[in-house]
């Protein structure tokens, strides 16, 4: 049964491969949820063992010649993160409450209004008789945080044998990473990112972990990160029509956000968390009812009266004020901080070397670049040593890296077998194609700008525990959201809470916009980027892209510019000095012309 803790209003969201891999371990006992990533299982084969050995816990290896292998290794870790939370866990709550330092960590991490903390008051002065049932009560509300994991849906490799025979479908990436999750002790949720897969949604059909139990209630729930409305509205009624309830939607930033920037057409966070906000009754009750509808229909149990549903934010949230406004004013039932943990050594994984990189960084380091074998715009950092790793290989003419995981595998231009086009082999390829004058220097560009993000973002997890990764492949990509150049010095986890909550504020750059400016600009550079490019072919239907990227945009900002007149967002000052950017942001908008828009003036 979901038995995830309410004692936080935010999560930890899902950083590259390695950044969150621990992150349940260090933070859960307290309460605070927080995202893994199961897509690299050679990595999480590699951190059970190191975790085996710190909690002196057996350690069997699940070698490679093993049948589910992938599958088999994501649910060892699991369940021993799960077993290690739960250790952790009743060693807090069934000590000595008052001699506790845990205990007592536990309780100033809460926000101030948290009814955890009025009830344990009222234990303190109450007569010896009622305490007892009082403590029950108490126990009932201080709950673990959850253990969710996240699997981005469009890197789900078919995999073949050692004969080179392929495997069924159900073998896939993402498919035996789904498998290993379902069939685990963890206790959370699988977060589906990166769009549909229709394979995939279907395949969670296999496991009863998804599917209401006599009471209705689900043990294991699935979340979806999407960027608006429509995409929730389509993928969670295909889950429904399988009868999956989807427990949550997370929403996110196109570009306020670490890892995988997914560009919306120009629409902004504002406008679509008030879509959900106004549709939210409806969102649910069509889920809801299509849910109901199949799962009586496959004969099986249905849902309770109210089962779990959330709509919550991530993407470049900085302060308190922020916080609450996203919370308050669309009703979400959460947020989500990412890049800020990352100066968080208690909370996530980030080795010195590159902590220290991130603290000398200034914010015109911080690029959205076209490192991603996924063909997807990337948030990176320009001084990481993954960066200057890359470099180097160009300069000594051996672009690419050597590719062990092939993860991210997607591409046949040369190969009859999928290569990644961060590889050593295909950029060779295509530098062989460049000489040759068969490709121009912009390809070629954009071609060794493609880094390994397989080993780049799983090292730091091996390299903050003191280990060194396979193959001593130890340059680290790192990908930190925009947001995360306005902070510096690193924190402790209880700064970092207390930031959040607004129990103090952490010094940030003076010239840190607000969340909502902050995205509006990052849209605008976007596409002031893509008016830039060169057109070969379909120029209308260019135009006709940009004009509505543009329209959406200034669309976007007479929302927000009719939400200041509204509603307080902050203090008068940072409304002032909002509708000021605003205004010239708008007048920078209006400004960009196509020969579209020319004709029709």
């Amino acid at each position: 049964m979901q038995n995830y803790s309410r004692a936080h209003s935010f999560h930890i969201p899902v950083m590259g491969l390695g950044y969150t891999v621990d992150t349940p371990i260090k933070v859960a006992k307290y309460g605070i949820s927080s995202v893994v990533s199961i897509m690299d299982d050679h990595l999480l084969e590699d951190m059970r063992k190191i975790y085996s050995t710190k909690y002196v816990r057996e350690f069997i290896p699940i070698s490679d010649s093993e049948d589910d292998y992938r599958a088999k290794r994501i649910t060892a870790y699991l369940d021993l993160t799960q077993s290690i939370i739960e250790e952790q866990f009743n060693k807090l709550i069934h000590g000595d409450w008052e001699k506790s330092l845990e205990f007592q960590k536990y309780l100033n991490l809460l926000p101030t209004e948290s009814p955890i903390s009025s009830l344990l008051e009222k234990i303190k002065s109450s007569p010896d008789s009622e305490k007892f049932h009082l403590k029950e009560e108490f126990k009932s509300l201080v709950n673990m945080g959850a253990v969710d994991v996240n699997i981005m849906t469009k890197v789900d490799k078919i995999n073949s044998d050692k004969s080179g025979k392929e495997l069924p479908r159900e073998y896939s990436d993402a498919l035996s990473a789904l498998r290993g999750f379902a069939t685990s002790k963890a206790n959370g949720s699988v977060v589906f990112s990166a769009g549909m897969n229709p394979a995939l949604y279907s395949y969670a059909e296999q496991f009863s972990e998804f599917f209401p139990n006599q009471f209705g209630e689900i043990s294991k729930g699935i979340i979806l990160k999407v960027s608006d409305y429509r995409s929730a509205l389509i993928q969670g009624k295909f889950l429904a029509k399988k009868g999956l309830w989807v427990s949550e939607f997370r929403i996110e930033s196109g570009l306020n956000c670490g890892g995988h920037a997914f560009a919306t057409d120009g629409f902004l966070i504002g406008p679509i968390l008030e879509e959900f906000k106004r549709n939210r009754k409806e969102l649910f009750s069509t889920l809801y009812e299509t849910c109901q509808k199949s799962l009586e229909i496959k004969h099986l149990n249905t849902l309770s009266k109210s089962p779990t549903f959330k709509i919550t934010y991530q993407g470049g949230i900085g302060t308190a004020s922020e916080d609450s406004f996203l919370r308050e004013y669309y009703e979400l039932d959460g947020t989500g901080w990412g890049s800020p943990f990352l100066l968080v050594p208690e909370a996530t994984s980030v080795n010195n070397d590159t902590l220290g990189r991130l603290l000398k960084a200034k914010k015109s380091d911080y690029f959205l670049s076209d490192a991603s074998p996924l063909g997807v715009p990337f948030n990176n950092l320009r001084t990481s040593s993954g960066e200057e790793q890359r470099l180097k290989r160009i300069k000594n003419n051996r672009p690419g890296s050597p590719c062990y995981k092939k993860f991210l595998s997607n591409n046949t231009e040369f190969t009859e077998k999928p290569i990644c086009t961060a590889s050593r082999q295909y950029q060779i390829l295509k530098s062989t194609q460049f000489e040759a004058g068969e490709i121009g220097s912009e390809e070629m560009d954009k071609t060794i700008a493609k880094d390994c993000l397989c080993e780049g973002l799983s090292a730091p997890a091996i390299l903050a525990v003191g280990e060194t990764p396979r193959r001593n492949l130890s340059a680290v990509t790192i990908c930190p959201g925009p947001n995360l150049a306005y902070f510096k010095g690193t924190f402790t986890l209880k700064e970092m809470v207390d930031h959040i909550y607004g129990k103090l504020s952490l010094k940030l750059d003076i010239e840190r916009p607000h969340v909502l400016v902050k995205e509006l600009q990052l849209y605008v550079t976007f596409l002031k980027k893509e008016f830039e490019n060169k057109v070969t072919d379909k120029v209308a239907k260019r135009d006709a892209y940009l004009e509505k990227f543009r329209n959406n945009l200034i669309q976007g900002v007479e929302y927000y510019q009719d939400l200041i007149e509204k509603v307080e967002v902050d203090s008068t000052t940072m409304l002032a000095k909002m509708s000021d950017q605003f205004s010239k942001i708008k007048r920078e908008i209006e400004q960009l012309s196509t020969p579209l828009l020319t004709s029709l003036t």
